[in-house]
C-alpha cells in the first residue's frame, strides 16, 4: 500500500485534527507530523496511549501542538471539562499515528478500552490510520483482515512503506513519512474536486405508486444508497440534484433536493433538471401502476371480492435519460437490483436502456442490502464485468464517484 509522498501546500488554516498516539517507536515522528501540521495552520490536539507514552512525553506532544494532551478515559476532569464524545467530534478529522497492530484490532473488533479506542469508536469525523509495525505483523493475515474491514467501513490509510526497520528487518511496514501524512490528511481535509463545474442528476429511494388516496404499491429501497451517491458527487465539486422518492434519510448537505412520489413526478424532475453531464438512476422505480386509481379509500364490504387492479407499465426513467439527444447526458448510470441471475439480468438491461453503466447488486432478503448499511456491487460495462467487495453505502457511493470522475479527467 503505497504512501502519498507531496503534498500540494493548500493551507489547513482553521482545520482542527485529533492526533492518536499510539505505541511505537515510529511515535517519535510523531513530532514533526505536528510541526508540519501547525505551519499549515492547523490546530492539533493529542490523545497518547498509555503505551504511546513509553515513546514520548506528553509535555512535547503539548509543547508543538500548544494544546492540552489527553490520556485518561477515567479523568474526572477531562471527562467534565470536554468529555471523550466531544473530544471525538471537536476535531474535523482523527489521525492515528502510529497506528499500531493492537490499536487496529481494537478499531476492527469496536473495543472501547481507553481513551483511544473509546474515542476512535464515537467518532462521526473522518479517520485517517498510518500503520507501523514489523514486517511480519503487517502481512499477518490477521492484520490484513483488519485492515480489509477497516476500509471497507470508510477507514482511511496511509502507508506503510518498505524500508528498514528499527527490529533490524526490512519489507513493507515503516511508517510513512510525516510529509506524506500531512498529504494524506490535506486530501482527505480539503480533497479535489475533479467534478467542479458538472451537473449530476441522481435519483434514489422507491416511488409509491397510489392505489388509493390511502394507499399505494411500493418497495423496500431505503434511499441509503442513492443519497450517499449524491453526496459523493457533491463532495468531488458536482452541482447535483437529487431526485428523491419517499424515504427517512435525511437530505445530503450541498445538494438540491427534488421530492417525488410516483414514477411520473420523478421522470419530469429529471427531465426539469436537464441538461447534466451525469445522470445516475440509483432510485428503485416501481415498474407498473395503478391505470386508474381510486378517488376516494376503497372499502371492504362483507360478501363483495376483492378489486381486481389493473395495472400499466410506469415511464423508464432510465431508459427515456439514455436515449440518444443532445440533451442525454455524457454518461449514464442505471442500477439493476436483482434476485436471481444478477450478472445475466445485469447485463441485459445495459444493452435493453442503453446507459453506460449499470451498478448491479443482489438485493434478495438474505443479503440485508435492501435498506440495510452495506452493498455488494458488481460494475457492468461494455468493457465486461468488475466485481467489488462487501462495503459499506458510503464506500461503495466514494468509489462510484471516484470512477466517475475519472471519466471526466
Amino acid at each position: 500500500m503505497a504512501a502519498l509522498t507531496t503534498f500540494s501546500g493548500t493551507t489547513l488554516s482553521g482545520k482542527r485534527v485529533l492526533l492518536i498516539v499510539s505505541g511505537g517507536i515510529a511515535a517519535f515522528k510523531v513530532h514533526e507530523l505536528i510541526r508540519l501540521l501547525r505551519a499549515q495552520g492547523c490546530g492539533v490536539t493529542c490523545v497518547l496511549t498509555e503505551a504511546g507514552r513509553q515513546f514520548v512525553t506528553p509535555l512535547s506532544l503539548q509543547a508543538l501542538s500548544e494544546a492540552k494532551v489527553y490520556a485518561d478515559l477515567f479523568s474526572l476532569t477531562d471527562e467534565s471539562e470536554m468529555g471523550h464524545i466531544q473530544l471525538s467530534r471537536s476535531a474535523d478529522l482523527l489521525a492515528v499515528v502510529p497506528a499500531t497492530a493492537d490499536l487496529l484490532a481494537r478499531m476492527a473488533g469496536g473495543l472501547a478500552n481507553d481513551l483511544a479506542s473509546t474515542v476512535l469508536l464515537a467518532t462521526d469525523k473522518p479517520v485517517l490510520v498510518a500503520p507501523a509495525m514489523n514486517v511480519r505483523m503487517w502481512l499477518h493475515a490477521a492484520t490484513q483482515a483488519n485492515i480489509a474491514l477497516l476500509q471497507s467501513r470508510g477507514i482511511h490509510v496511509v502507508g506503510p512503506d518498505e524500508g528498514a526497520m528499527a527490529c533490524h528487518e526490512f519489507g513493507p511496514g515503516r511508517m510513512a513519512e510525516p510529509a506524506a501524512i500531512l498529504a494524506a490528511i490535506a486530501a482527505l481535509l480539503d480533497p479535489p474536486k475533479p467534478l467542479a463545474g458538472k451537473h449530476a442528476i441522481v435519483t434514489s429511494g422507491p416511488t409509491h405508486e397510489p392505489i388509493d388516496p390511502i394507499r399505494y404499491i411500493a418497495n423496500r429501497s431505503s434511499g441509503k444508497q442513492g443519497h450517499a451517491i449524491a453526496t459523493a458527487l457533491a463532495a468531488l465539486g458536482a452541482r447535483v440534484t437529487l431526485i428523491s422518492g419517499p424515504v427517512a434519510v435525511a437530505d445530503p448537505t450541498g445538494v438540491s433536493v427534488r421530492r417525488v412520489e410516483t414514477a411520473q413526478q420523478m421522470l419530469e424532475a429529471a427531465q426539469a433538471a436537464l441538461p447534466a453531464d451525469i445522470a445516475v438512476c440509483a432510485a428503485a422505480v416501481a415498474d407498473w401502476r395503478v391505470a386508474n386509481a381510486a378517488e376516494g379509500k376503497i372499502k371492504k364490504k362483507q360478501g363483495v371480492a376483492a378489486p381486481a387492479l389493473e395495472l400499466v407499465p410506469n415511464p423508464d426513467i432510465l431508459a427515456t435519460l439514455s436515449s440518444a439527444g443532445p440533451s442525454r447526458p455524457r454518461l449514464v448510470v442505471g442500477f439493476a437490483a436483482e434476485t436471481d441471475d444478477l450478472l445475466a439480468n445485469a447485463a441485459s438491461k445495459l444493452q435493453r436502456k442503453g446507459c453506460d453503466w449499470i451498478i448491479a447488486n443482489d438485493v434478495s432478503p438474505a443479503t440485508g442490502i435492501m435498506g440495510g448499511e452495506e452493498n455488494t456491487v458488481h460494475l457492468v460495462t461494455a468493457a465486461g464485468i468488475e466485481d467489488w467487495p462487501r462495503l459499506s453505502k458510503q464506500r461503495v457511493a466514494e468509489q462510484i464517484a471516484a470512477r466517475i470522475a475519472g471519466v471526466f479527467a
